[in-house]
């Protein structure tokens, strides 16, 4: 049964290929409509994307939330065509016109990574919380598209857990595991708004860049406003700095790198998510005393834009 007062739960797997723009995503999904418990689903999600030959696959399935499993205690998701527990995911899903399948093995030694601080994991507010239980993770197996069949040989990207009472209103979000001339450093930010009434709030900036054992972490409350994070029609730039530490970020990808994702709001309607996973991403990291340093990749990137503008002339795939 799902929750009276609205409610989703994501569990997502990325993953980069080492050498080329090839990537993947899954996503298992508790969708819970407020009022309506009674009408939870679980969604599985695939999506490959192939910066190659600038195609991107995508399929998604719905299930009744009785013949899914969520468990509240560790990491064990299971959907009648698919399964994540530590270490393992396998699955396949048949959407309208694709079906992708996946036997996945993964693991990884870095600690987990909070976007937010983690008094607010505790609180109402933010109603959207989000975790990388696993930065850096590995992946090997097999990824089918169409019957094409993809081996999986150290790629590097996350395991990701998201849930909330209702979605980020308006967001850019954004994350890299290993950069080209860095490939230990991990990235997560982003940058959104929230719409109380006809009323939008100023944009919140937060952002957690992870160098060997440091983490720096621009992501209070003061610092997510003073912040200065800009994105559009694919580009996304972000200032943010304190008396010692000054960050740049650059995200940017081309229209033919994302697709159209038609993401369900628990308190009603849905939005729109750009999502690619193969952007360029830059990051200039500024320390008091210490030399500038600079991170790039050409295609590692994940960078996701929601809104509900009907604007940006990316096809909906799923």
């Amino acid at each position: 049964m799902g929750q009276k007062g609205g409610h989703y739960e994501s569990y997502f797997l990325r993953a980069n290929h080492p050498d080329k723009p090839m990537a993947f995503w899954i996503r298992h999904t508790i969708f819970s409509p407020k009022k309506f418990p009674e009408r939870a689903i679980g969604e599985l999600w695939a999506v490959f994307f192939d910066g190659e030959t600038q195609k991107i696959v995508a399929a998604k399935k719905e299930y009744a939330l009785s013949q899914c499993e969520f468990s509240r205690q560790g990491l064990n998701v299971r959907l009648p065509d698919g399964f994540l527990k530590p270490g393992q995911a396998q699955g396949s899903v048949q959407g309208s016109q694709n079906r992708l399948a996946w036997d996945l093995t993964f693991g990884g030694a870095d600690r987990p990574l909070r976007l937010l601080p983690e008094t607010f994991y505790e609180r109402k507010f933010p109603k959207a919380k989000a975790l990388v239980a696993s930065p850096n993770a590995q992946f090997d197996g097999r990824f089918s598209v169409n019957g094409e069949s993809i081996a999986i040989e150290d790629w590097v990207g996350s395991e990701n857990h998201n849930w909330g009472s209702q979605h980020t209103d308006e967001y850019a979000w954004g994350q890299v595991a290993g950069f080209d001339n860095a490939p230990t450093v991990f990235l997560e930010c982003a940058t959104a708004r929230l719409k109380f009434g006809p009323v939008w709030t100023p944009r919140f900036t937060t952002l957690v860049l992870r160098v060997g054992d440091r983490d720096f972490r621009m992501n209070s409350l003061w610092q997510s406003l003073k912040a200065n994070g800009r994105y559009g029609y694919f580009n996304w730039h972000i200032e943010t700095a304190t008396k010692d530490v000054r960050i740049l970020a650059h995200f940017h990808a081309g229209t033919e790198a994302f697709a159209g994702l038609n993401y369900l709001n628990p308190p009603g309607g849905s939005s729109t998510c750009l999502n690619s996973k193969i952007a360029f991403c830059r990051v200039v990291l500024q320390e008091r005393g210490q030399p500038e340093r600079v991170f790039e990749t050409a295609w590692r990137g994940a960078f996701e834009i929601l809104t509900k503008d009907i604007g940006h002339g990316i096809a909906v795939l799923a």
